[in-house]
């Protein structure tokens, strides 16, 4: 599908794990793709495992190669690791490329980096976060894109080809100019991490609370994802629930060690929101739990010295679990969405808020049943807080004394629930009309005469001991 004989429509450098599924999917919806490889080795394997799609995918060794083999206008798709790596591929590419050629970093990019790129003089650039692991590049992806909306107009034919379909619907679409689609990928990575935490942090509970088995417990999110808590996240908890070690025959979780890792999008998300003053706690606890969970030697230190934490109780029934995620799972989108609000305030974007719910339905980690209802409410309100429009207030309204006596019995019972914890605060902390900032600032007045609003209306106000300025407080 070139537009010269013999030339392909599209380049992909970077044939990783994600770089290669995406270049297969390419191939596979019909378009003609050039690939190029740093490692050539990768490249001639990669060619030689593509079998029926070995007609559209013209391996190149040399960058020179590579350009060559794309048509005019060229575009270009960078799948190699955040960073640095992006700039210097750049560097290396745009000497070669005509001033009209599009570059599209598919990576996780951190978006000011985008931003930044999007708007140097060095051509067309699109920044498009891809979710949905190496399962939805290869089959179908949630695509998030930033830019020119004239450069997007020039690829979007694949893009909306290759992305995951709901209903027919294409989860592919433009979020926003500069570095607008690798944001909304930042934060969805953002809701990702609190989603999994929240559900690490119930199936604690059935493991050392209730006492459940693997098998129990697969059971169990099996039955949760024929209900409201229906997602990809609890399907898979499922499925890994189930799981035996391939090598012992054990159950697959008992042999894991207990220590996550991370990529740094979650992070990312975390640090850019106290930037923007949207708190996201829920994400951030989910953070530090992966931080804490990394250390081994002084957990188990801690254990020695204290006694082990979690203890077995009775008293939760799955009922009142499964409730207390389905209020987690509303917080956590809530403070995603409302992310995506500050950063159209701070930013001047419009993002698309009940179409970026729409395209996460299909492909992408986060896809849950919610979303058609949450792409309901942001289309009639979309600046309001998710938490209080109609339906979700509703389900909070039903869910979340749940969450509040799963918190209070963790909580007693030595259960860590950092995600849960933080998400049920934010909720009463967004119901309190009148909260405790008054002692703060009366406080930040004290020791440093910072003011403070009186009730009346007047700004800059201080308390009496202004009025002894001679003696500073410390």
């Amino acid at each position: 599908m070139g537009d010269e004989k013999g030339q392909s429509r599209i380049g992909l450098i970077g044939l990783g794990t994600m770089g290669a599924a995406l270049a297969s999917n390419i191939a596979e919806k019909g378009f003609d793709i050039a690939v190029f490889n740093r490692t050539t080795q990768v490249t001639r394997d990669f060619a030689a495992e593509a079998g029926d799609l070995s007609p559209r995918i013209t391996p190149t060794e040399t960058l020179e190669d590579f350009v060559a083999a794309i048509a005019r206008p060229r575009a270009v798709i960078l799948m190699v690791p955040a960073g640095q790596a992006v700039d210097d591929q750049i560097d290396a590419l745009r000497p070669l490329l005509d001033e009209d050629d599009l570059i599209i970093d598919c990576g996780n990019a951190l978006f000011s980096d985008t931003d930044r790129r999007v708007h140097d003089d060095r051509g067309p650039f699109l920044g498009v976060g891809v979710s949905g692991g190496e399962e939805g590049a290869r089959h179908g992806p949630s695509i998030m894109g930033g830019g020119a909306a004239e450069h997007w107009a020039r690829v979007e034919d694949i893009m909306t080809a290759i992305a995951a379909k709901h209903d027919g619907d294409p989860c592919a679409a433009l979020m926003g100019p500069g570095g607008a689609g690798h944001f909304v990928k930042m934060v969805h990575n953002g809701i990702e991490y609190a989603d999994m935490q929240m559900i690490a942090e119930v199936y604690g509970i059935l493991r050392d609370g209730h006492g459940m088995g693997p098998d129990a417990i697969g059971d169990l999110f099996a039955e949760w994802n024929k209900g409201p808590l229906e997602s990809y996240l609890i399907e898979i908890s499922g499925h890994v629930a189930h799981a035996r070690d391939v090598a012992t025959g054990e159950p697959l979780l008992s042999v894991i060690v207990d220590a996550a890792g991370q990529k740094g999008t979650g992070r990312w998300t975390a640090i850019e929101s106290q930037h923007r003053l949207a708190p996201v706690p829920a994400i951030e606890a989910a953070v530090v739990a992966r931080n804490l969970s990394s250390r081994l030697s002084e957990r188990a230190e801690g254990e020695d010295i204290f006694g082990a934490a979690p203890q077995a109780f009775d008293g939760l029934s799955h009922e009142t679990l499964e409730k207390a995620l389905i209020a987690g799972k509303v917080i956590c989108y809530a403070q995603g969405f409302e992310m995506l609000s500050a950063a159209m305030r701070d930013f001047g974007w419009d993002l698309p808020m009940a179409r970026i719910a729409q395209i996460w339905r299909q492909g992408c980690i986060i896809r849950s049943t919610m979303l058609d209802d949450m792409s309901t409410a942001l289309a009639e309100e979309p600046g309001r807080n998710l938490m209080f429009i109609d339906h979700f207030a509703a389900i909070m309204k039903d869910n979340h004394t749940a969450l509040r006596e799963v918190v209070a019995q963790a909580a007693l019972n030595g259960h860590p629930m950092p995600a849960l914890s933080s998400g049920l605060a934010y909720f009463d902390a967004m119901r309190t009309a009148r909260g405790t900032a008054n002692m703060v600032q009366a406080q930040r007045d004290f020791f440093g005469l910072h003011g403070f609003v009186h009730v009346n209306g007047k700004e800059d106000q201080h308390g009496p001991w202004a009025a002894d300025t001679a003696s500073p407080k410390t």
